[in-house]
């Protein structure tokens, strides 16, 4: 997957649409599959037990990038963003048979290009274990960390 970002690029009705060989990504949110997508958050560390419906609501609420073989739904990112100053990054995914092709950097790749983050001041994301990936893009720890606070109820699906 490495080269250029893509083959051929669309942007309609403010939605993208990238393509690569047999993979596209996209942004149209009624595009998503929001059954494997939650199939995966379900059994993912940071969502465990997540609802269905929180999904969908999550989904409604973000702009989404969703990663296909040919029809077929095979990767996940979402921005929770003011689409001005601020945006949050979750729910990276690529489905395991999928991994090792360089997908989920070129994921990254269209986020990071999409014009409704340039000039952003903050983007972040939490990670547990792709400190590497996330570093090729710009992302760094956390300075001035005694500034931020949060809410954090990690068990909130196993209720």
């Amino acid at each position: 997957m490495s080269g250029k970002i893509f083959e051929e690029f669309k942007f309609e009705k403010n939605c993208m649409n990238l393509k690569k060989g047999k993979y596209s990504i996209v942004t149209d949110n009624s595009k998503m599959d929001i059954k494997m997508i939650h199939g995966f958050l379900s059994r993912s560390y940071w969502a465990e037990n997540i609802p269905i419906e929180t999904v969908q609501r999550s989904i409604e609420g973000s702009l989404c990038f969703g990663v296909f073989d040919n029809e077929k739904q095979i990767g996940f990112a979402r921005l929770v963003t003011d689409r001005a100053t601020f945006a949050y990054l979750a729910d990276v995914f690529i489905l395991e048979e999928y991994r090792g092709q360089g997908l989920c950097k070129w994921m990254m790749e269209a986020v990071m290009a999409y014009a409704e983050l340039h000039g952003m001041r903050r983007v972040m994301l939490a990670t547990r274990d792709a400190h590497g990936l996330y570093a090729q893009f710009g992302f760094t720890p956390l300075t001035n960390v005694d500034r931020w606070m949060e809410i954090h109820n990690p068990d909130i699906y196993k209720r």
